[in-house]
C-alpha cells in the first residue's frame, strides 16, 4: 500500500515511526533516487505532517544517520521552506550531467530568490566556488536574478569551521549560514504570529545583511514580541471594546476571567485535529489563527474565545480583513469558532460568515477596520446562534457543530 494510504489510514500511529521507517515506506522496494516514486511519496508525507513531527524527523537524520539521510534531511529543509512561504524547488539528491546541483531553490513574490545547501555537518570543508557557480548558472539561465543569495543550512548547530570559511572568502557578503535546528525555531516562530508584516522581517534574516549596524536584527524581534503579544491579547482580552448586541455605537464592559494559554491550545489542536479529519485534508499550520491543506486550497481559521456574562452567556470573536481575503484565495473555507467549556466549535462556512459581515458591528482604529464583531449566543435550550447587531436577528447555527 502506498506510504499516504497508509498515513490516511492510520495517521497517528505512522506519525510515530522514524523517518528511516517512513522511507522503507514510500515507494515500495525503490531506494530514494531523482525523480522516482519513493521521492515523490516522501515529499508528500513530508508537505502533510505537522512541522513538530519534521523535527523529530531532523533530529533522527542527525543523531542517527541511516542510509540517504542527508538527502531525506535536504527534503526536510526544503519543506521548511514552504512553510515559510516560499515558492520551492527541490534540487537533486545527486549531480546529474549538464545540470546546477543546488539542494533547493527558494523564491519569494518580491522577486528575492535563495540558493540553498544542506550540509548534516561541518566536519568537511564547502567548496564556495561551486555554490557561487551555481547561482551564477541559475543567473545565466533566467531561473533567479541578481537579487538572491545563497543559504547554507547546516544540521548541527556547531557551525564554527563553515562560519570561519565563508567569512574568510569573497563570497561573503552573498552567502548566509543557520542551523537546521534555528531554521526549524523560524518556522515554529512565524506559525505564532498573524502579521505578514512580522513573516517579512522572518524572511529577512535569511538574505544577507550588513551587521555592524543591528536594525534589522532588533526590527525582527521587536516586530514578532508585539504580534505575539497582540494575538495573545487578541484571543484573552476582557472585550473592553465590544459594543452591545443591540446598537451599533453603544460600549459594555465585563469582567475579565483569565482564560489559561495552555487550555486555548488544547482547544486549538482538538479543532484541527476533528476538522481535519471530517474534511479529509490535513490542516497545517499557515500562521497562529490561520490553517491550510498542503495544496493551500481548503482553509479555516481558528478563533477562541470565553464564556461572557450576559443572558445564557455568549461567545465573542473579531473577524480582521485580512482573514476575509485568506478565506477567499482557496476553494473551501471555514472560520471555526472555539468555545471555551463547550465539547463542539462551530465550523462556519466562508460563504456563510462574509455574507453577514456587513451587517455586523465593527471596531476601529485610526479610522481604519480593525475587526468585524462576532457574537454566538445560545438559547434556552442551548442551541447557538450568530447575533446579526444591526437587524436584531439571530441567525442559528447548530448544523455546523464540529465535535472536539
Amino acid at each position: 500500500m502506498p506510504l499516504i494510504e497508509l498515513w490516511k489510514n492510520n495517521r497517528e500511529q505512522i506519525e510515530q515511526y522514524a523517518i528511516d521507517q517512513i522511507v522503507a515506506f514510500a515507494g515500495g522496494k525503490e531506494p530514494l533516487k531523482d525523480g522516482n516514486s519513493c521521492a515523490a511519496e516522501l515529499r508528500e508525507y513530508l508537505s502533510k505532517i505537522p512541522t513538530q513531527t519534521l523535527g523529530i524527523h531532523v533530529e533522527k537524520c542527525l543523531t542517527d544517520s541511516f542510509k540517504d539521510s542527508g538527502l531525506v534531511l535536504q527534503d526536510i529543509v526544503n519543506e521548511l521552506g514552504r512553510r515559510l512561504d516560499y515558492k520551492v524547488e527541490n534540487g537533486l539528491y545527486q549531480g546529474r550531467k549538464g545540470a546546477i546541483g543546488f539542494d533547493g531553490l527558494w523564491k519569494l513574490s518580491n522577486g528575492h530568490s535563495l540558493v540553498v545547501e544542506v550540509k548534516t555537518t561541518d566536519a568537511y570543508r564547502i567548496n564556495l566556488d561551486t555554490l557561487a557557480n551555481y547561482r551564477m548558472g541559475l543567473l545565466n539561465r533566467d531561473q533567479i536574478s541578481t537579487n538572491s543569495s545563497i543559504l547554507i543550512v547546516v544540521g548541527r548547530q556547531d557551525t564554527g569551521d563553515i562560519e570561519a570559511q565563508v567569512r574568510g572568502s569573497r563570497h561573503a557578503w552573498d552567502i548566509r549560514l543557520i542551523s537546521a535546528d534555528a531554521l526549524l525555531r523560524l518556522v515554529d516562530l512565524k506559525e505564532k504570529t498573524d502579521e505578514d508584516e512580522t513573516l517579512s522581517k522572518i524572511q529577512s534574516l535569511l538574505v544577507p545583511f550588513e551587521y555592524t549596524r543591528l536594525d534589522n536584527i532588533i526590527d525582527v524581534v521587536f516586530a514578532t514580541a508585539k504580534d505575539v503579544e497582540a494575538a495573545v491579547d487578541n484571543e484573552l482580552q476582557d472585550v473592553e471594546d465590544v459594543t452591545s448586541t443591540n446598537c451599533s455605537t453603544a460600549k459594555v464592559s465585563y469582567v475579565h476571567q483569565h482564560t489559561p494559554q495552555a487550555i486555548m491550545t488544547d482547544i486549538r489542536n482538538k479543532i484541527v485535529k476533528s476538522i481535519s479529519e471530517r474534511e479529509g485534508v490535513n490542516f497545517l499550520a499557515h500562521k497562529r489563527s490561520l490553517f491550510w491543506s498542503p495544496d493551500h486550497k481548503t482553509r479555516a481559521i481558528i478563533s477562541l474565545s470565553k464564556l461572557y456574562d450576559g443572558g445564557n452567556g455568549y461567545y465573542w470573536y473579531g473577524f480582521h480583513p485580512q482573514w476575509k481575503a485568506f478565506l477567499e484565495s482557496g476553494d473551501v473555507g471555514f472560520h471555526v469558532l472555539g468555545c471555551v467549556g463547550k465539547n463542539y466549535a462551530l465550523a462556519l462556512p466562508r460563504e456563510l460568515i462574509i455574507g453577514v459581515l456587513d451587517r455586523l458591528n465593527t471596531s476601529e482604529k485610526d479610522g481604519a477596520l480593525r475587526h468585524w464583531h462576532i457574537h454566538i449566543e445560545h438559547d434556552d435550550n442551548g442551541e447557538p446562534s450568530i447575533v446579526v447587531h444591526k437587524t436584531g436577528e439571530r441567525l442559528p447555527v447548530s448544523e455546523f457543530k464540529l465535535p472536539l
